[in-house]
């Protein structure tokens, strides 16, 4: 124990005289203030304010959708790597030893006639592609604009998951709104039936206006129940939308509301034939696919190398030289596989055709979806006013109910449904803001300006 002075010596037959009482209060106060800065501390490190901007960076930066699209773009560019290696040189060096029997000169199978010789011999052979009449050239062209194709791929990945994040975000600000009115909800019933049970004593109501109370408050309460249920609910699909699996507390910022969508929807869909990522995917696969056919179309040219070869060999017949080197020219013109080349062509060429179809279905898939984002969203931003109108008027019956049943001109159940009729409209005044808002997500999405 603490003492204010020097702590005594402890003597026999004799007591510590008791600190001072003003002491022992300053004492108490320490410790009362130590456990509430511990308490805020711990609360603190706890919970976090998440905003929309902080969320969409976390996304951004962890989500594993993200990390595939650009592995499977940086695997393409490779691809484009390997086609061009075809414009570059080969070489490779070789090392062939041979043991044949004295006099040999004629044999069947692997070792042909020309390499019956016992020797030892390294060297190194050059083939260097001349022409093939713009088949590699086309052929790297593809696998660049598929290359391409993948990095786009990247930038629709992104506008998903930034959609996803969006539409979580305002998912848990409902959840939280709704969990509000829901909380308060039940505050007012409690007091209802305090003063219900309260007239019920005096005789001035009935035990069943007290029955209904009681039933009122009970799902009152199972509604509060769901509602924070939704709300936990909400959080785990933000924390998987932002890449995070750790089960971590946090709260998220409201956020401002947008003023009303562009009166005109054509100007948004022209936008989008512009802007929209997974519009540039179908554009640049059709383009791939073309210069894919033109390459299968060059199958039907020659293509000509030049082949080299230079070497020293040490173990050798006496007949021949200890070093070798020789230069050729090779044509190779196709003439006869069976009509492999022709189908090839025509296969390649129906793709490009349907490829083409595809991006015209995707365009107006896209300026469909434009339209419909712009209707419902539209739609959503009136809703805000009605919703508005409604918690106004039913604010204004649920009091003149409580008058009503004051002075005795109405019964529990018309004060219980101008309750319930006040919490289903500020409920539909909640979810229509945050309606509106997930509704413009989707407009943004539509017109490619998630990005």
């Amino acid at each position: 124990m603490l003492h204010p002075g020097p702590v005594p010596t402890l003597q026999p037959y004799f007591l510590i005289s008791p600190p001072a009482p003003w002491v022992i209060w300053v004492r108490k106060l320490a410790i009362a203030f130590a456990a509430v800065c511990s308490v805020l501390d711990a609360s603190a490190q706890q919970t976090r304010i998440l905003t929309l901007d902080e969320a969409e960076k976390l996304a951004l930066k962890n989500h594993p959708r993200i990390a595939s699209a650009a592995f499977n773009a940086q695997a393409a560019s490779s691809v484009v790597t390997q086609v061009r290696s075809a414009f570059q040189p080969f070489v490779a060096a070789n090392v062939t030893t041979a043991g044949a029997e004295r006099d040999t000169a004629i044999a069947a199978g692997q070792l042909q006639t020309s390499g019956l010789a016992s020797r030892a011999a390294t060297g190194i052979g050059v083939s260097q592609l001349i022409t093939d009449f713009g088949r590699t050239s086309s052929l790297a062209d593809s696998a660049r604009l598929r290359a391409a194709v993948q990095e786009r791929n990247v930038a629709t990945t992104k506008a998903q998951v930034l959609l996803q994040v969006e539409q979580a975000y305002y998912s848990v600000l409902a959840a939280d709104a709704v969990l509000k009115v829901a909380q308060a909800r039940v505050g007012m019933l409690e007091v209802t039936l305090r003063q219900v049970r309260a007239l019920a004593e005096s005789n001035l109501k009935s035990t069943l206006d007290v029955s209904f109370a009681e039933v009122s408050l009970s799902e009152s309460q199972l509604a509060l129940y769901q509602a924070e249920n939704a709300a936990k609910a909400s959080r785990a699909t933000l924390a998987a939308a932002i890449g995070e699996t750790k089960d971590e507390p946090f709260e998220v910022a409201d956020v401002i509301l947008p003023g009303r969508v562009a009166d005109d929807a054509q100007t948004l869909v022209d936008e989008a034939l512009k802007n929209r990522p997974d519009l540039s995917v179908a554009r640049l696969t059709e383009s791939a696919a073309l210069r894919f056919a033109d390459a299968e179309k060059r199958l039907q040219y020659p293509a000509v190398s030049l082949v080299g070869v230079v070497g020293v060999v040490p173990i050798h017949q006496k007949d021949f030289t200890s070093q070798y080197s020789a230069v050729g020219l090779n044509i190779s013109v196709p003439f006869l596989n069976g009509g492999l080349n022709a189908a090839r062509r025509a296969e390649a060429e129906l793709r490009a055709r349907g490829a083409g179809k595809d991006s015209e279905a995707v365009s107006l898939q896209v300026a469909a979806n434009v339209r419909l984002a712009w209707l419902e969203a539209d739609t959503a931003w009136r809703r805000i006013d009605v919703t508005a109108k409604l918690v106004d008027q039913a604010t204004t019956t649920l009091r003149l109910a409580n008058t009503r049943y004051e002075i005795g001109l109405s019964g529990i159940l018309e004060l219980t449904q101008a309750q319930f009729s006040q919490t289903s409209a500020q409920i539909a005044a909640a979810n229509a803001k945050y309606d509106y808002l997930t509704r413009v997500a989707n407009l943004n999405y539509a017109i490619g300006a998630l990005r």
